[in-house]
């Protein structure tokens, strides 16, 4: 159904982006098992993904493999860095705060809020097109993954403060999202690359700093008990303060740059030809994804909770996969740079410095157009509706 849907290929990019995102929660708890904490774990996957990019990207460059996408722009860095400075610095420092002041239960329901927050935000700030179709379906997806999350705590559970935090960095994590879809035009390896490093280096430290004042307070207490240094609890200290072991690492930053990187990537290109809210619809699918596969892999229930929030899920997908949106539409003149072939919209003249064959991707004048067709708010589809 993918590809006979309109929404070819951004839906299959966004839902690709959710099956391997979703499959880093159950290789997650195996890794837990290993004397990971889960703070550590989300920082070595971020870091494992930004430096297996970094390497993708410069490798690709050293060996003349140009992918045909454009580079980010100087023009581009402002925004960017915003972008980073949202989700890869200040979301996560508030997630950690919400996590530290609030339950498992109540922290799982409110991660969902991020799904929700960038269509929100696509919505009513940057004015992409909804409809009562699109909204159901949103609103169906985003269910399915509450009923999932849930554990049949309560959000009074956890400390207002620590809601309020969470709240937060998924409003942060919406705004990075929105502020990503303009820039969709550049090549996401890079895009993908520069976000793992940053939010990998913040969540290691972040962690790194948590296990240090672990440390600081075993040895407070065996200064407090009068026990001598030789005394003290070792392996509590190193459990405390060190970094798992080689093999363990290795094996976290593999799975960072699948599930997070390559997922990231994809997630971009979905970006590119959808938009944020459809993207992060279909994107909201992938706790549904990650607990079937826990079933699968680690024989854990398969439970009727899961099976309805697979329904909801699933018929929150036909509403999106099913949506045909066309009407005539007006397209303003337009330069800019990215990949592509020699569509509809794309007839434009070359020079000699421009690359052959196709797709490939050059600076390039889109000349103004009335036209209809269906279309989604991609690059090149950014018009107001009545």
């Amino acid at each position: 159904m993918l590809r006979t849907s309109g929404a070819w290929p951004g839906a299959a990019f966004a839902v690709a982006a959710a099956i391997l995102f979703g499959a880093s929660t159950p290789l997650a708890k195996l890794l837990l098992h290993d004397g990971l904490d889960p703070e550590l774990l989300a920082g070595l996957f971020y870091l494992g993904s930004g430096v297996g990019l970094g390497l993708t990207f410069l490798g690709r460059r050293a060996l003349g493999l140009e992918a045909g996408e454009a580079r980010l722009r100087r023009q581009d860095l402002p925004q960017f860095s915003l972008a980073v400075l949202l989700g890869g610095a200040v979301a996560p420092v508030l997630m950690m705060a919400g996590l530290a002041r609030t339950s498992a239960a109540s922290a799982a329901l409110l991660q969902n809020l991020e799904g929700l927050a960038t269509m929100a935000i696509a919505w009513v700030v940057f004015r992409e097109n909804v409809d009562r179709r699109l909204l159901t379906g949103a609103l169906a997806i985003l269910a399915g993954a509450v009923l999932l999350s849930s554990t049949g705590g309560s959000l009074r559970s956890g400390s207002a403060s620590g809601a309020l935090l969470i709240a937060a960095a998924c409003i942060a994590w919406g705004a990075d999202n929105n502020l990503t879809r303009p820039l969709a035009k550049a090549d996401p390896v890079q895009i993908a690359a520069i976000k793992g490093l940053a939010a990998g280096s913040v969540n290691v430290a972040l962690a790194l700093a948590v296990r240090a004042h672990s440390a600081a307070a075993v040895l407070a207490h065996a200064h407090l008990a009068h026990a001598s240094l030789s005394h003290a609890p070792f392996a509590a200290v190193l459990g405390a303060a060190g970094l798992p072991s080689i093999g363990t690492t290795l094996t976290a930053a593999a799975v960072g740059f699948l599930a997070y990187g390559v997922s990231l990537v994809l997630y971009v290109l979905g970006l590119r030809h959808l938009g944020a809210a459809r993207t992060a619809a279909y994107f909201s699918t992938a706790p549904f994804v990650g607990s079937a596969l826990a079933v699968a892999w680690l024989a854990e229930p398969l439970t009727g909770r899961l099976l309805a929030a697979g329904a909801l899920m699933g018929v929150g997908l036909y509403l999106h996969l099913s949506e045909r949106h066309a009407h005539l539409h007006h397209h303003e003149a337009l330069e800019h740079a990215h990949r592509h072939v020699h569509d509809e919209h794309h007839q434009h003249a070359h020079s000699p410095s421009d690359p052959p064959g196709e797709p490939h991707s050059h600076w390039h004048r889109h000349e103004p157009l009335t036209h209809s067709h269906p279309h989604y708010p991609d690059l090149h589809h950014r018009h107001d509706h009545s």
